[in-house]
């Protein structure tokens, strides 16, 4: 049987199966898609021939997609695929969105890379009904790659001033007001900003033209909380570093050293996120400062992983698991609606603030 398709290039397909089989075109089908309303002999005649003719069974892409359903969602972003396992953040996302497929069986498939053809890639090919955007960075070219594969999608923390699609976020300058003031009603009057990106591809301390040019919107947005409050307290935050990280350890730790190495270190630390204010405390505690007596720390996100470190982190704390079964909703029950919503936050107080220290903690 196997001479039937000796010299030919061509994959075998499931015609040459039934052909030489002896059955119709049907019932090779049923026997990979309904074998139990095959007979047991058929069934076995037409996988005995499969198996010589090395035929493992019909492209289950090709089928899931003449059912018009794959009933999966894409999960995306312009960051490496490690992004998903080693930042704190994205792994709760994940775990709150995991939560959501599993009550309906849906699967997940990630969809990332760094570099921008490889991503149009990535998202024209992923076998998805829909995606999640992690618009944390790179949202605006995120968008239009996935806005031309016609699929449902909602972005998350995307950034955009466009509403034409659905999304949802947080309240960044009122998460960012309430961080500020808890400090400020400790005593603190000299503070750092671990900040997140402005733009790709750039750290350090943020300057005068940095701040009047285009930002992310998160980054900017809880810029502009933290400023806003601590100004209210008659604090000059033209003062006030802040350094520009890529929300990693090697940037944050340079952020940290050049934050102390000025003639009069803060007292407190603003982090636009968990995973930095994280490695605050560890660079911190390393050079033995103690947080919170020399140093208090405020963190972003609410992270799992923020409750857990030493001291435990305070933390503006999002919505996470809420945000992420959200937002497998509006793909697995897309109807069409564009949607778009904004969560509240509220401050965590832990054991990383206390009140400012009556000296100012010494050069390190």
């Amino acid at each position: 049987m196997a001479s039937l398709l000796e010299g030919q290039a061509r994959p075998i397909r499931l015609a040459d199966i039934a052909k030489a089989a002896g059955v119709s075109h049907g019932t090779a089908s049923n026997v990979f898609s309904r074998p139990e309303i095959v007979r047991a002999e058929v069934r076995e005649r037409v996988k005995a021939v499969a198996e010589q003719m090395g035929y493992a069974g019909p492209d289950p892409k090709g089928r899931l997609l003449r059912a018009g359903k794959v009933n999966a969602i894409g999960v995306g972003t312009t960051e490496p695929l490690s992004y998903f396992f080693d930042d704190p953040f994205a792994r709760a996302m994940m775990a709150s969105i995991s939560e959501a497929c599993d009550a309906t069986g849906a699967g997940i498939a990630l969809v990332s890379a760094a570099n921008q053809e490889k991503l149009a890639w990535n998202i024209q090919s992923a076998l998805v009904d829909g995606f999640i955007l992690f618009c944390i960075e790179g949202g605006s070219r995120l968008v239009e790659l996935t806005r031309e594969r016609k699929l449902p999608f909602v972005a998350l923390e995307h950034g955009l001033d466009d509403e034409t699609f659905s999304a949802i976020g947080i309240d960044n300058v009122a998460g960012a007001r309430l961080a500020a003031r808890h400090l400020a009603e400790l005593g603190h009057r000299r503070f750092a900003v671990l900040s997140l990106g402005f733009a790709d591809d750039r750290t350090g301390f943020v300057t005068a033209e940095v701040l009047r040019g285009p930002a992310y919107t998160v980054t900017r947005d809880r810029l502009a909380g933290y400023l806003e409050e601590l100004s209210r307290f008659g604090i000059d935050t033209t003062r006030i570093p802040v350094y520009e990280t890529e929300n990693d350890e090697k940037s944050t730790r340079a952020g940290l050293e050049a934050i102390f190495a000025g003639g009069e270190p803060p007292t407190a630390i603003l982090a636009m996120s968990d995973r930095m204010a994280m490695i605050a405390i560890d660079w911190l505690t390393a050079r033995g400062l103690k947080v919170p007596q020399d140093v208090s720390i405020v963190g972003f996100d609410g992270v799992p992983d923020s409750a857990l470190c030493d001291p435990p982190l305070t933390t503006i704390a999002q919505p996470i698991a809420e945000i992420g079964r959200k937002a497998a909703r509006m793909i697995l029950d897309y109807d069409g609606t564009v949607r778009r919503e904004t969560m509240s936050v509220e401050l965590v107080v832990r054991a990383s603030t206390g009140p400012a220290p009556k000296a100012i903690p010494g050069k390190v």
